[in-house]
């Protein structure tokens, strides 16, 4: 997998962001259900040397994903886990920026996704929805609406009550 790099020692698709690594109990259906729910794209893979996927990476939108098998020998060393395991709760959401939040939300619930809240337009100036992935990972998929100044976003809080 070659990158460019614009600075000293970070690849150009890592200059701008924190990268969300992810744990789940069967990457390889993960992989598939995130190609067919968000239109992911799989970048690069090194597969367990005992089965498993010790580590992938894709892009969803813009944004990049790694991910890897919890169950895979490697991660139990590093004490990693899925949501499974964690007893089906999750301390992250995943937020994501699309050019069309009810089309993905259509083809996410198709898929397989549970629907926490359908798309909304929100206070905050983006149509949002919220979803479940069969992993037990949280998503917050957005499209952007309109651009909301602080103090319009705090009107709007105080009046949404």
């Amino acid at each position: 997998m070659a990158e460019h790099t614009t600075g000293v020692g970070i690849p150009d698709r890592y200059r701008f962001a924190v990268i969300p690594h992810i744990m789940v109990d069967d990457a390889r259906a993960a992989i598939d259900f995130y190609r067919r729910a968000f239109g992911a794209r799989e970048d690069f893979r090194i597969d367990a040397p005992g089965g498993g996927v010790l580590h992938a990476e894709i892009t969803v939108g813009s944004s990049v994903l790694m991910l890897g098998d919890a169950s895979t020998q490697e991660a139990e060393a590093g004490a990693f886990a899925s949501p499974a395991a964690l007893g089906g709760g999750t301390s992250v959401t995943l937020h994501v920026f699309v050019p069309d939040v009810d089309a993905l939300a259509e083809r996410a619930q198709a898929a397989g996704a549970e629907v926490l809240q359908p798309p909304t337009d929100m206070f905050h100036g983006d149509r949002t929805v919220i979803l479940k992935d069969p992993s037990g990972h949280m998503w917050v998929f957005l499209t952007h609406l309109e651009d909301v100044s602080e103090a319009e976003l705090r009107r709007r809080l105080a009046a949404a009550g």
